[in-house]
């Protein structure tokens, strides 16, 4: 493991350079063409039987993800990057979910790097990507120690979820500020700072650990380090105001938004899947077609107007939100609210449906080659254990209901 090397942009791997795309723009219609054009290829792939023994994604289809120009979503447009909307994201996760829930969510955590380059002086970002289709991985809660030294920090520490961390181009990790001799940093509130660092894969180990219920082909395993030299330019704030204006930057849930693609991609994909084995399906008992079983009309009536319900939350409140941001205004504590609670509900929404339907389905939803229905199940209880999934979120939301106005971290 590197302890003393500080990387330098020129050490990319040669596939961040590959594809048609590399060296032209890219519209918001075009990239989603392109993920349309994608999720059609990983159907024609049976990529959940290499889940099992590779834990991880291809790595032609990760090339085809940068390729698609999809890593880029978020970059600026003064960098000839798309800058694209948030409901725009969403639907270009929710399209490759319907393929691959662990391509989605790949793609959703590799698309932060134009985020995360938001926080950077700009000298410093654009040397760190000098392409737009990078990947960046990485938990950023502040799981390890960053000890002040001469010109930046000693980084040591393990961190969980490292989602797409055996592809990407730059890894990150939440840390603890601690001073030069050891102990916790404190801002001016008394309160312990923590701080998003930057280095390269190869600095830190990466662990085989992710076996897992679903989202198999994550490889979201665990990363550690110790006494790792990280420059202080390669370090940032999600507390702190981003050095970059637009409403991509402008709130501190900007890199959960796209998140919500995923469930409704699985969810949509599965009621899909249903609705086809229903129509030309028969009963084994009576021979009567599927589709005039009252049971399965009402299964399959209540999981898309659930699902429907859902989605529209989703977009209506993102819609909201981002017109706001647009304007350069600050979001009412209800829209704020709405944001986060329409995100809560689509996974627990997408949860339910999928579990409706592979109910209804019955015997024929275990069979693993027979279709993706037990996939999608292990792939839609794995996402909702996310922080959108669970109830705290709740509880945070009706806070701000309630009158409860402060400065949530991510909200």
């Amino acid at each position: 493991m590197a302890t003393e090397k500080r990387s330098t942009a020129d050490d990319a791997p040669p596939s961040a350079t590959r594809g048609p795309q590399a060296g032209r723009s890219l519209s918001a219609a075009e990239i989603l063409a392109n993920a349309s054009t994608l999720a059609d290829r990983i159907r024609g792939r049976d990529l959940a039987a290499r889940y099992d023994e590779l834990r991880n994604l291809p790595a032609d289809i990760v090339d085809e993800i940068r390729d698609a120009g999809i890593m880029r979503m978020n970059m600026p447009e003064i960098w000839g990057g798309p800058e694209m909307k948030a409901m725009e994201q969403v639907e270009v996760i929710e399209t490759l979910s319907r393929a691959d829930a662990s391509v989605g969510w790949c793609a959703f955590i590799w698309a932060d790097s134009g985020i995360y380059s938001g926080y950077l002086d700009d000298a410093v970002a654009r040397e760190m990507y000098p392409r737009l289709d990078m990947a960046t991985s990485g938990w950023v809660h502040p799981a390890g120690t960053a000890r002040r030294v001469d010109g930046g920090y000693r980084m040591s520490g393990r961190w969980m979820f490292g989602s797409g961390c055996g592809h990407c181009d730059w890894l990150v990790a939440g840390c603890t500020v601690l001073e030069t001799d050891g102990t916790v940093a404190r801002d001016a509130s008394g309160r312990a700072p923590w701080r998003i660092l930057y280095a390269r894969p190869e600095d830190y180990q990466i662990l085989d650990t992710w076996y897992t219920t679903g989202l198999r082909g994550t490889g979201s395993n665990d990363y550690r380090c110790e006494d790792v030299f990280v420059p202080e330019e390669r370090s940032f704030s999600l507390l702190d105001p981003p050095r970059r204006e637009g409403p991509i930057w402008a709130r501190p849930d900007h890199f959960l938004r796209k998140t919500v693609g995923v469930p409704l991609g699985i969810a949509r994909e599965t009621i899909d899947v249903c609705r086809r084995m229903f129509s030309d399906g028969e009963e084994r008992s009576s021979g009567r077609a599927l589709r005039d079983v009252p049971r399965i009309r009402a299964a399959v009536a209540e999981a898309h107007l659930s699902l429907g319900a859902a989605r529209s939350y989703v977009f209506d409140s993102l819609g909201r939100l981002w017109d706001r941001l647009e304007r350069g205004e600050t979001p009412t504590d209800e829209e704020r609210a709405d944001a986060w609670l329409s995100r809560t509900h689509a996974f627990q929404t997408s949860r339910r449906v999928v579990g409706l339907l592979y109910d209804t389905v019955g015997g024929n939803a275990i069979y693993t080659r027979r279709s993706p229905l037990d996939r999608n199940l292990r792939d839609i209880q794995t996402a909702c254990q996310h922080i959108l999934g669970q109830t705290k979120m709740l509880e945070e939301a009706g806070g701000l209901l309630l009158g409860d106005g402060g400065e949530h971290s991510l909200m």
